[in-house]
């Protein structure tokens, strides 16, 4: 089945709502907060499951709680635009268990990385000892988040 056959509608929405906010509901609970029987419930969510629509279930994790205190947007330059050496950073980055999110963007920089960690001391450590040391970095410019007015996981 391709995604692009499938069009969600109003009922599968509603379910990823109510998934979205809190993915340990039940099937029956589900169904009965969007007027439907179990049954359609749980095969739309198998559906979305399938075609990857829904691409996992996760945990909201406060940060500060688990000693990652420290969130620091990078943004970063390559030194020079062309494939291998765009797929080699990706490859390294990805690697990187401090890197939560990665993105791929346009304008003065080419790449936007969110980083999490306990304190400005291991960020540094981090920054000097692994980031920096990935070749291909011609610029880096790091934002330092002083305070998280919204944070959210829901797209839809």
């Amino acid at each position: 089945m391709a995604t692009e056959n499938y069009s969600v509608d109003e009922k599968d929405l509603s379910i990823l709502r109510l998934l979205q906010k809190d993915a340990k509901l039940s099937i029956r609970d589900i169904a009965a907060r969007i007027n439907l029987s179990p049954t359609p419930t749980h095969e739309r969510i198998k559906r979305m499951e399938k075609l990857g629509i829904i691409k996992e279930y996760t945990a909201i994790v406060d940060r500060k709680k688990v000693n990652k205190g420290m969130m620091v947007v990078c943004m970063i330059a390559l030194n020079a635009h062309n494939k291998s050496i765009a797929t080699k950073f990706i490859e390294e980055v990805s690697k990187l268990k401090e890197v939560v999110e990665f993105y791929n963007i346009s304008g003065e920089f080419d790449f936007m990385l969110k980083i999490l960690a306990p304190n400005m001391d291991e960020f540094h450590d981090f920054f000097v000892n692994q980031l920096s040391e990935i070749e291909g970095i011609g610029q880096t410019k790091s934002i330092f988040v002083m305070n998280s007015i919204k944070e959210s996981s829901q797209i839809v």
